[in-house]
């Protein structure tokens, strides 16, 4: 199987409180072409600081990172921004979407920012709307929808450059029961077949266990749950 991630020995530490706190020690995990994984453990363990790195938005004290078999250098920060831009989704516990622009425009602008024209740009943003069922919620601003239907476009949103990997922390964790299985079910069926790879962090044990393979983050380290 193709790793489109490779996270080998990542330590990471922060001083709080004149302490220091070792949040990963020499740890490390892979996902490949199709696969889902889920990340669990305890809150505060660290799962949203080790997706942070895998993500490109942090970096490790030391290790390496690999993207789709291609070493990330620490330092090189255009590197950095070019995968993130193109090869990384994410999906967040709250949605992030610009409240001032539609659900559409939501959709174009990340791919404008990736060098797509407007036409094609909008033929996708419809294209992905109608997937999720919100074709008709395509001209409402995120404050005209309800929490799921924004949560339902954030992961569209997420995979509207078509990357390689998906990273998502708590992606429903701000939703009630009912809606936060319809949304992480429908989730996992947009991931699926767009056959990319994902690592999903959540603290929900029964969503855990329906990806094809679930770790534990827990003392710093990554093992399977």
């Amino acid at each position: 199987m193709n790793k489109v991630l490779e996270l080998k020995n990542l330590n990471k530490s922060f001083i709080q409180g004149g302490v220091r706190l070792d949040i990963l020690k020499d740890t490390g995990l892979s996902v490949g072409r199709g696969e889902i994984v889920g990340l669990i453990g305890p809150s505060g363990s660290g799962k949203s600081t080790l997706l942070q790195i895998a993500g490109l938005l942090d970096k490790s004290d030391s290790g390496q990172i690999l993207i789709g078999g291609e070493s990330v250098k620490q330092g090189s920060e255009s590197v950095r921004t070019g995968l993130r831009c193109n090869n990384i989704g994410f999906v967040y516990q709250f949605h992030h979407l610009m409240p001032d622009f539609t659900a559409l425009e939501n959709l174009v602008i990340p791919q404008m920012i990736a060098n797509q024209n407007r036409a094609e740009a909008e033929k996708r943003a419809e294209d992905l709307l109608e997937m999720v069922g919100l074709k008709n919620r395509a001209t409402h601003h995120p404050s005209e929808l309800s929490g799921g239907e924004q949560q339902r476009i954030a992961i569209v949103r997420a995979l509207v450059n078509a990357p390689d990997l998906l990273l998502a922390d708590e992606p429903t964790g701000n939703l009630d029961p009912n809606t936060s299985e319809e949304v992480f079910d429908l989730l996992l069926k947009i991931v699926r077949q767009a056959k990319i790879g994902a690592l999903i962090a959540t603290h929900n044990i029964d969503m855990a266990y329906k990806m094809d393979r679930v770790l534990e983050l827990k003392d710093g380290k990554v093992n399977p749950a």
